[in-house]
Order: C-alpha cells, then structure tokens, then sequence
C-alpha cells in the first residue's frame, strides 16, 4: 500500500479536507471493502470524522501488515531449517496432515504476541517437518500450548527440564524472581501458574514407579501430634514436593525449546 504523505500545514480548512480525501482514496484502493465503508460514510461523518476513522483504518491495516510479515518470516525460517534434499521430509511438507498444521498454527496468530512464542512456534513446525517423533494430534497439542500459556509458563518449563526433581522455591529464585509475601499477587500468581502446567499434564509432583512404569501410592502422611500440626497453609515457594516433566513436557521440550540450526541463511529484507 502506497505511503500519503501529508503537510502539516495544509491541515486546514481546504487543505485538510483535501488530506483526508486522499487518505480515504489510498485505503479505499487498497482494501475495496474499506472503500465501500468510507463512500457508505461520506454523507453521514463529518470532514473531521471522515479523518478519525481514516487514521483509525491505517492503525488497523498496518497491524494487519505487521501480522503477515511475521507470518512470512515464521514460514522463511522453517524452510530454512529443513532438508528438502529429503525425499521423506518433501512428502511430509506437501502432506495433507502437515497443511493442516500450518494452517492451525496461523489461525490463531493473535495469541503468539511475543517474539519468544513466535520462535517455539517455529520450532515445533520445522521439527514436525523434519521428524515425526510423535503423533500429529501431540503437535497440535503442542500449538495449543503455545496459544494458551505465556512466556512465564514457558521459562518454569524450560526450569524444570534442566533440573528435575526441582522445587517451587528453587525455581522462583533459579528464575531470579524477587522475594514476595505469601498474599501477593505475584504469589497468587505463580500458583496459578503451577496448577495450570500440572492440569494441564505438563508437570507433575515427583511420584515412583515400578519395573513397568504404574504409579506407585504414596506412604500415608503421618499425623502431627495435638498442638504440633502447622499453623500456615502450603506455601506457594514450597520447599519440599520436587517437581519434573510428564512425558508429554519432555515431547513439548524437544519440539518447541530444541532450535534446528538453520541449513540455508537468507536477509529478512532481501530482494528476490
């Protein structure tokens, strides 16, 4: 879309009419359905509306913009990183079921608002293409994962994964999280954070298992004698109960937090 340059000073009477009629023109030109909305308009907003929702228009369009071109350049990457040398990875890329990926992974861009999730992202796409490890139904778990948590939920994970059998405490302070009071809301918060990855079968508590991997029960918590039980709840920085990733963590580790180094490079801005 071609740029309209305005003059400051022109932005009177005439000369602002004169602006905002090229404004609506350029966008009109661009996207017909805006034109049809600014002509619908033309009689029932005044110069100085037409002008607003105009300004208001280019806003939107440009965040539009700025959408595609992560999404070309999340594309770029991903065939950057895999070998089309490979007749199984060829036949994978140009397979149904990894357009249907794609298609889940961009549908929902609005929810990757950070370069951190944009980056798992690709990752999970180019290692679908590279490897199928697992099912496709885990990697569309896994772009759901993406969508749902934030880069909070993503830096415990990757804490987890370096340190099994870590605990709540030590990864808020391997975190380099400053000390807060019990009733914060940044204690509220990181509960949150925990319950959400546990329900979400992401982590778990530490649990034993026997030669064919069933969970085994835990020993019954002894009671403390009157007058000796607690006096606070658990804490949200608890000390005690380790915590590691669920088999499903791990895949979603592997998938999303494990870069494929790139196999071509290429300038984002280079001309074709």
């Amino acid at each position: 879309m071609d740029n309209v340059k305005i003059d400051k000073d022109a932005l009177s009477s005439d000369g602002r009419k004169q602006a905002a009629r090229a404004m609506i023109n350029a966008l009109g030109g661009a996207v017909p359905f805006v034109g049809g909305l600014l002509s619908a308009g033309a009689g029932y907003w005044s110069e100085k509306e037409q002008e607003e929702v105009t300004n208001l228009l280019r806003q939107w369009i440009q965040m539009i913009e700025d959408e595609l071109r992560e999404k070309g350049k999340t594309i770029a990457e991903v065939v950057a990183r895999i070998d089309m040398h490979e007749e199984k990875v060829k036949q994978r890329v140009e397979s149904p079921e990894y357009q249907a990926l794609l298609k889940k992974a961009f549908r929902n861009w609005s929810s990757v608002d950070t370069e951190y999730k944009r980056q798992r992202l690709r990752n999970i796409l180019a290692n679908a293409a590279s490897a199928q490890t697992t099912s496709d139904d885990v990697v569309r778990l896994f772009i759901d994962w993406i969508n749902l948590y934030s880069d909070f939920h993503f830096e415990v994970i990757g804490e987890i994964y370096r340190s099994p059998g870590v605990t709540r405490s030590q990864i808020w302070r391997n975190l380099k999280k400053a000390h807060v009071r019990e009733d914060s809301a940044e204690a509220d918060l990181y509960k949150m954070l925990i319950r959400d990855l546990s329900m979400g079968s992401v982590i778990r508590q530490h649990r034993a298992t026997d030669y064919a991997g069933n969970y085994l029960r835990k020993p019954a918590a002894k009671r403390s004698p009157p007058g000796q039980a607690p006096t606070t709840a658990k804490s949200a920085f608890d000390d005690v109960e380790p915590y590691e990733l669920t088999d499903l963590g791990s895949q979603f580790v592997h998938y999303a937090m494990n870069e494929i180094v790139a196999k071509i490079e290429f300038q984002e801005n280079a001309d074709v």
